[in-house]
């Protein structure tokens, strides 16, 4: 096993293989500088030679950045056994290094070729030859390598030997349909590095299987000069390996240097999902939005008192962050680092107050994030202890074109009301309701005076919503604020907030003096 492997990424040439994804040249010259300058891979794949016109464009603008920052040689595009077609276009967008594509088995040889080992042979060194006339250097894919190996070695052997005369610098093993086990890969890389010493192989694995990884380490411990990956598991059918697993595998596991800079993993990651509109899975190792969030409270509550549930997969390498999710799995421990992350302390009732809080919510809400964490807490807060008006149950309907309803059954003092009414969306439906239930005794309610809604900074669409509504009354005004999932809900919440303000004053030895605002 070698203490330092390369590592070549395919994402432009490959991954681009993927089902609907296609970069625009813009998209690709980002990509490929970010790879070479950020994340510093050893090697990239751009293209196929001859694809298109943008393809030749994108190509172009790569091998002129390269060439002026001084890794030409580090740049790569696939090529066919075409004798000139594939290096004229190489060369003629200023490229250096060519990635020939031969046939890796007997079958693909013979019956889509439709020519004998020597024939493909005779077309392989007439390429590489005018390859090395025009200054290429050259690296050869076997494809479909591990069908090859199994079923036809001894092609396998001829096919390498009449390479490795041929000045060659890398022979690529690719296992393109993702066939082989990790067991596989050690008896077939280990015996095509013993058998041909001295020659610089490189592993090209593919997902099928879900082994990539696994197959990826047992190349490397079997003597592969280098690893072919993608950002994001891009590529055909079930996709290559991904660079993130690939990079800290190696590194974590089998003590292997790699060049690349895992604080910038991420970044890439995201700019190659922006471009690609394929998202990556939440739960991706190393690169998933989840994956350095801890669930449970038991898991907080061990890292807070010694990071018993920490790694060495440790989410600063990736220039990323630990997080304790906030929902029905949620403890103590959970809600104090997230209150030290926000730099809020809270008395221990109120802690309590919030956690019974966030257990209502998830019941609605799948994800509460730390940015919902504020509107919680100023919720529970503001919400004092009296509760003149409760609401038991409500359902609000909304429709296009049609009034919105609202049913609503609530406790008023000792006494349980049912009521329902219709109205101008589904807001407007309930405080109808509600005045069908208190105005009967007298209660008057305040003018709306202004309603606003707005969801945390960075929030998604199942961010919690915060309501703010200013009330008139009687030309006084004051502010009440309501928090839920639901929009229409949050604005219940605050008129809720504001028919106990105003019962709690009017109530017999009640406080005097102005409604209370919140902060």
């Amino acid at each position: 096993m070698r203490e330092h492997v390369l590592l070549m990424d395919t994402t432009l040439r490959d991954g681009e293989q993927t089902q609907g994804v296609s970069f625009a040249p813009d998209e690709k010259v980002s990509i490929a500088r970010a790879l070479l300058h950020s994340l510093k891979v050893d090697r990239i794949e751009v293209a196929s030679a001859g694809v298109s016109h943008g393809e030749k464009e994108a190509v172009t603008r790569i091998h002129d950045w390269a060439a002026r920052h001084d890794c030409l040689d580090r740049v790569e595009v696939l090529g066919f056994t075409d004798h000139r077609r594939s290096v004229d276009w190489l060369v003629s967008t200023g490229g250096r290094v060519l990635n020939l594509l031969t046939k890796g088995s007997e079958k693909h040889c013979t019956e889509q070729l439709r020519k004998t080992l020597d024939a493909h042979l005779e077309d392989i060194q007439r390429t590489v030859g005018y390859a090395h006339e025009r200054g290429l250097l050259v690296n050869v894919y076997l494809e479909d390598w591990s069908n090859g190996y199994r079923d036809s070695r001894d092609y396998v052997y001829r096919l390498v030997e009449g390479l490795v005369g041929m000045n060659i610098c890398h022979l690529m093993l690719p296992d393109t349909l993702g066939v082989m086990s990790p067991a596989e890969v050690t008896v077939a890389v280990g015996d095509m590095c013993n058998r041909f010493d001295g020659q610089d192989f490189d592993f090209h694995p593919h997902n099928d299987y879900g082994l990539a990884t696994a197959n990826a380490m047992a190349a490397v411990e079997s003597g592969a000069a280098a690893i072919h990956t993608t950002l994001n598991c891009l590529g055909e059918r079930a996709g290559n390996v991904s660079l993130a697993e690939v990079a800290v595998v190696l590194k974590d596991k089998l003590g292997v240097r790699v060049g690349l800079d895992e604080s910038k993993i991420h970044d890439l990651s995201q700019m190659v999902e922006n471009f690609s509109g394929k998202r990556v899975g939440a739960n991706a190792p190393v690169i998933g939005s989840d994956v350095f969030t801890q669930t449970s409270g038991i898991h907080a509550d061990g890292d807070r008192k010694g990071r018993l549930y920490q790694t060495e997969l440790n989410p600063n390498r990736f220039d990323r962050r630990h997080s304790y999710a906030l929902g029905k799995m949620s403890g103590k421990a959970s809600l104090t680092k997230n209150l030290e992350e926000l730099g809020i302390e809270l008395s221990e009732e109120n802690q309590k107050k919030v956690l019974h809080k966030i257990v209502e919510i998830a019941d609605t809400k799948a994800t509460i994030t730390l940015e919902d964490l504020p509107f919680i807490i100023a919720d529970i807060l503001e919400s004092g202890d009296y509760r003149h008006v409760e609401l038991l149950n409500c359902s609000i309907n909304s429709g296009y074109e049609i009034e919105s309803t609202a049913s609503v059954r609530v406790r008023v003092g000792e006494q349980i009301h049912k009521s329902s009414d219709s109205g101008n969306g589904g807001f407007d439906a309930f405080i109808k309701a509600m005045k069908k239930v208190l105005e009967p005794d007298g209660f008057v309610f305040p003018e709306l005076a202004d309603f606003e809604i707005r969801i945390p900074k960075g929030g998604h669409t199942s961010a919690l919503t915060e309501c703010f509504i200013t009330w008139d009354d009687d030309g006084r005004e004051f502010k009440t604020r309501g928090v839920h999932a639901n929009q229409v809900f949050a604005g219940v919440n605050a008129a809720l907030r504001m028919l106990n303000m105003k019962m709690r004053q009017e109530a017999p030895g009640g406080e005097s003096g102005p409604l209370e605002q919140p902060e």
